[in-house]
């Protein structure tokens, strides 16, 4: 008997010993690594909707995850090496907003899970085999149903200035969705019966140059084509209120800046989306059985300040639609 209250004593101490080793392992961290392409002066508040979105699931920066920034500042040849600087840090996974920057991640590993959030096109750019099915190691959102968006802006420019018949276009020719969003443009023209000027800038450095074509062009109203440097630029907006020329930008972030109208997808909505990605993909689920969502809000929003400023009365139908109207 006394043996056996021995054998019982030292086999419940072993497993004590061991439970308790057990729970004093520290959980693993989970590492985020993010290659953000945009300006900062739009840093702020997308980061934040991707962090709430993580906090809305439980995931805090610090405690059970790690996130690992890299910016571009809105340069996407600076893109491919902060990518890899990523991959030497044992990333679990990458978000990588942008097509240019999910390109960038794709190119730089095709094992880490990878997860957009604003592709324009990610079936025609590569990123992913179909939207049902991405395959390979991308995933998240598009903006694929958004690239006949600049149609709409041209639209809705054409009816707050109902005489226009000329618009300048601010492009990135190197931004991959550049080319769907002007040809879209270009078919709401023939109908609006506007005429455009396309002029061109790859990144901040030739915003000067665009501005004086612009000038030249003595265009009645400038579109501006989303880029990760022209999308939220601040010096567009200076440029096009110091110039009274009525703008409409891709996002609200130009218009509560001074912009005068914008309309487009809500991509606070969509960075928080995109974290529901990293939770499965963190929980197991691979890239390629997650299919690619498409955004859920759009906004119009209009600053009656900014008209007001340059000169111009918006036409209240035109009013009425819009989403949001800063007074």
């Amino acid at each position: 008997m006394k043996s056996k209250s021995v054998f019982w004593l030292l086999t419940t101490v072993l497993l004590i010993t061991f439970s308790t080793a057990d729970a004093q392992q520290p959980k693993k961290v989970s590492r985020i690594g993010v290659l953000w392409p945009f300006l900062p002066i739009v840093s702020p508040p997308l980061a934040e909707a991707f962090r709430q979105g993580l906090r809305n699931l439980g995931y805090v920066d610090g405690q059970n995850i790690a996130i690992e920034y890299r910016y571009s500042e809105g340069k996407d040849s600076r893109l491919s090496d902060l990518a890899g600087e990523l991959l030497h840090l044992k990333i679990d996974v990458i978000f990588a907003p942008t097509t240019a920057a999910a390109l960038a991640a794709k190119n730089a590993t095709s094992e880490i899970p990878i997860i957009t959030a604003t592709a324009a096109d990610p079936v025609g750019s590569g990123l992913v085999a179909s939207l049902a099915r991405p395959g390979g190691n991308v995933t998240g959102l598009s903006l694929l149903a958004s690239l006949e968006i600049s149609g709409k802006q041209l639209e809705l420019l054409k009816e707050a200035i109902p005489k226009l018949t000329r618009v300048a276009v601010l492009a990135d020719p190197a931004s991959p969705p550049t080319a769907g969003l002007l040809k879209a443009a270009e078919q709401a023209a023939r109908s609006l019966q506007v005429q455009l000027r396309v002029v061109e800038a790859q990144d901040p450095n030739e915003l000067e140059r665009a501005f004086s074509t612009i000038k030249k062009e003595r265009a009645g109203a400038l579109l501006v084509i989303a880029a990760p440097f022209t999308g939220s630029n601040p010096g567009i907006v200076s440029f096009a209120t110091s110039s009274r020329l009525p703008a409409m930008y891709p996002y609200t972030d130009s218009v509560d800046a001074g912009g005068l109208m914008s309309y487009g997808p809500n991509r606070a909505d969509l960075f928080r989306r995109a974290a529901t990605y990293v939770d499965k993909i963190l929980k197991g689920t691979k890239p390629a059985d997650l299919p690619v969502e498409q955004p859920m809000k759009f906004e119009f929003v209009i600053n009656l300040k900014a008209a007001k400023q340059i000169g111009l009365t918006i036409p209240p139908n035109v009013l009425v639609r819009a989403d949001k109207v800063i007074r």
